[in-house]
């Protein structure tokens, strides 16, 4: 191939042309061919028809140059734009008669965006000329939502901390208060008590109108009444964040500004108070007055005030797409490339807030309704008070791949819309999310999900690696038993996930599905270390109404609530499956709800503890045959309370065997099998791990 040499004429003119073009092109367009050798000078006098179709932003350019310069040229009167905003003007004037792609290159440096950069149609590209924002070759643009805060001084100590504070002038005139700090690009933590774990409700919380609940001896201070103290509340799945309206010690009784959600009320709930002064008594802990605007900080040990990088966001996003599908209008054909996404807030109303599930309407860094043929990738999303990236109703044919996300409020991704969509143009379908790394998320929001999909179908959910999740890794579905159901046809294979939950909710899981989903397929994931705070913790979890589903060839090993929980539904296969080591038990059917529920075959169950089944099993809705069963302490294996003879004789099992199945290593992960596995010669097919997760 040849080689290819930037020719770049001072003005309009950016294009790619091979070597061999260059020398007579120089000749004729300079006074003589003894001119500069040095591509970023050459010049021409007369105007040319010859369009620019690349662009560059740079820390050093300027607004008023032509951005055709990857940077500043000599005499210093051209080269790159200095914002985003000014290449997206230029773009939008000059795509009309593009005849390539054209692509804006970000140069090395942090571009602060106080608001977000907005995209609209009119931003739009074709498929044949899309419109790409790339980092510029090996360098690593940010845009960032984040301010250095300065000027600290010492304070006093506290527990032989010394505290440290400076004025934050904007917070005292209302303009802004941050509820995020980071120390060089590490999250801190906003004042709490308990500094670690959790205090409990003693008793149940009321939802009806403003939330109440008794506290424990100790546990809340009347004074924090008003000041802007807030409780986090974890209810099962639930979480809720709101400020304490009042408190009446006689009583030991708090009363939140806000509702908590009704349907998970859970005895002795967990808890934490944060934002309040006396709660600052740990290293890495902070608090900003909101009266005063007086932040304080106790530093790590370590760590130099004035020696370190202090960062707080004051947008809480920082890109929209604004498309109007039920128009017909979509924001389409854009490719965002190699950026990283850091810093930006979360906020609350005066109420606070209160989660259904997976902190589903949560604003994301990067967010769009209407939104087609959009590609995000080998960007970094970190440090964000929300979810990363979700694209709503009219999402269509996007590609969300070979990203980074790390140290999210919120969750991951989110796909679609909570409500089934009206009509073709508002539907969300067809949506690829792959190759993700996805980890360490629920920072502010525990309930976040790290890739949820709602109301949408045809999307693909491959290839990534979620972890570090405080609930579900993976949500399809938003439908709640058998009704209209928009989502369907979903693939979500290949997926690493572990570490998931963490102890700290329950019912929840490393895969789950709400609703009737024809053709949606969970295939080839493996999913271990998922753990609850009380009952759950499941690796693969079909809620209510989850049909018509397929699992299959799944790795699954280490839930503490087992590997595979069916709450209801129906016509559901599970089929080529290892579910292992589970602890409260293995297999979970929670309702009997008179539908055929699933059929479970070729599956290998492999425990040391609890039941091999566990729930409503007294209908015979369902099929169990060709299974492999293996209970590692030598115990009777018993099915629902049956011996293998009476379950046989319920027409269940009867070609299955218990056996050892002779994984490799089971206790370190490896669950392939010797050729010799009596699972073989029920038809189970080996799992080809290797491919899972994130790949080149």
């Amino acid at each position: 191939m040849e080689r290819e040499t930037k020719l770049v004429f001072r003005g309009r003119i950016s294009r790619r042309v091979p070597a061999w073009l260059l020398s007579p092109l120089v000749c004729l367009m300079m006074t003589s061919c003894g001119g500069s050798s040095n591509t970023e000078d050459l010049t021409v006098t007369a105007q040319t028809a010859i369009q620019s179709t690349v662009y560059y932003v740079s820390t050093a350019g300027k607004d008023s140059w032509s951005g055709t310069l990857a940077a500043p040229n000599a005499s210093g009167t051209d080269g790159p734009f200095a914002t985003l905003t000014e290449a997206q003007t230029t773009v939008r004037a000059v795509k009309a008669s593009a005849t390539q792609p054209v692509t804006v290159y970000v140069r090395e440096g942090v571009y602060y965006l106080s608001t977000p950069l907005v995209f609209t149609p009119q931003d739009s590209g074709t498929a044949a000329l899309p419109i790409t924002y790339e980092a510029y070759p090996n360098e690593t643009p940010v845009l960032s939502g984040g301010v250095t805060i300065s000027g600290w001084q010492a304070g006093g100590t506290v527990g032989g901390n010394q505290i440290y504070t400076t004025q934050v002038p904007a917070v005292a005139s209302g303009s802004w208060y941050f509820h995020e700090l980071f120390v060089n690009g590490v999250r801190r933590t906003r004042a709490r008590t308990p500094n670690t774990g959790f205090y409990n409700v003693n008793g149940t919380v009321t939802t009806n109108g403003p939330s109440t609940f008794q506290y424990n001896a100790g546990n809340i201070n009347p004074a924090w009444a008003g000041t802007g103290a807030e409780v986090v509340l974890l209810q099962y799945w639930e979480d809720t964040r709101s400020p304490i309206a009042s408190v009446n010690s006689s009583t030991s009784t708090v009363t939140l500004a806000g509702s908590a959600y009704p349907y998970a009320s859970q005895p002795n709930a967990p808890y934490w108070v944060e934002n309040t002064i006396t709660a600052l008594d740990s290293p890495g802990e902070w608090y900003l007055n909101s009266s005063t605007g007086v932040l304080s900080y106790i530093p790590m040990a370590g760590e130099n005030i004035t020696q370190v990088q202090v960062v707080a966001p004051t947008p809480t996003q920082l890109i929209l797409f604004e498309g109007n599908a039920s128009a017909g209008s979509y924001v389409s054909n854009l490719v965002f490339k190699g950026l990283t996404f850091q810093y930006t807030d979360w906020s609350e109303t005066a109420t606070g807030y209160s989660d259904i599930q997976s902190d589903y309407d949560v604003p994301a860094a990067v967010q769009g309704t209407g939104v087609s043929s959009i590609t995000i990738e080998n960007c970094t999303f970190s440090e964000l008070g929300q979810y990363a990236i979700a694209l709503g109703g009219g999402a269509q044919n996007n590609v969300i791949q070979n990203n980074v996300m790390t140290d999210l409020g919120a969750g991951g991704v989110k796909i679609g819309d909570p409500t089934v969509p009206s009509g073709t143009s508002t539907e969300s379908f067809g949506n690829v999310v792959s190759n993700n790394q996805i980890s360490n998320i629920g920072t502010v929001y525990t309930c976040g999900a790290g890739v949820w999909v709602g109301e949408s179908s045809g999307n693909t959910i491959s290839h990534n690696a979620i972890s570090g999740t405080y609930n579900t890794a993976i949500s399809v579905g938003w439908t709640w038993g058998y009704g209209t159901s928009g989502a369907q046809d979903n693939l979500i294979e290949y997926n690493l996930i572990y570490n998931i939950g963490q102890g700290v909710t329950s019912d929840m899981g490393g895969v789950y599905t709400l609703g009737v989903q024809p053709g949606t397929i969970i295939n080839n994931n493996v999913i271990y270390n998922v753990s609850s705070y009380s009952y759950g913790g499941w690796g693969i979890y079909l809620d209510e109404g989850s049909s018509d589903i397929v699992v299959e060839n799944n790795v699954v090993y280490n839930a503490t609530g087992g590997g595979f929980d069916f709450h209801f539904g129906e016509n559901d296969t599970i089929e080529n499956n290892i579910f292992a080591l589970g602890t409260t038990a293995e297999i979970i059917r929670t309702t009997e709800d008179g539908n055929y529920a699933f059929n479970f075959e070729h599956n290998i169950v492999y425990w040391t503890q609890g039941p091999l089944l566990s729930g409503a099993f007294g209908d015979g809705e369902y099929f169990f045959d060709y299974n492999l069963y293996y209970l590692t302490t030598g115990g009777a294996v018993t099915f629902d309370g049956d011996t293998l003879a009476q379950w046989r004789a319920q027409g269940q099992d009867v070609h299955s065997r218990i056996a050892n199945p002779l994984f490799v290593s089971p206790t370190t992960g490896n669950f392939s099998l010797a050729g010799t596995s009596p699972a073989f010669s029920l038809g189970f097919q080996a799992i080809n791990d290797s491919t899972v997760g994130p790949q080149p």
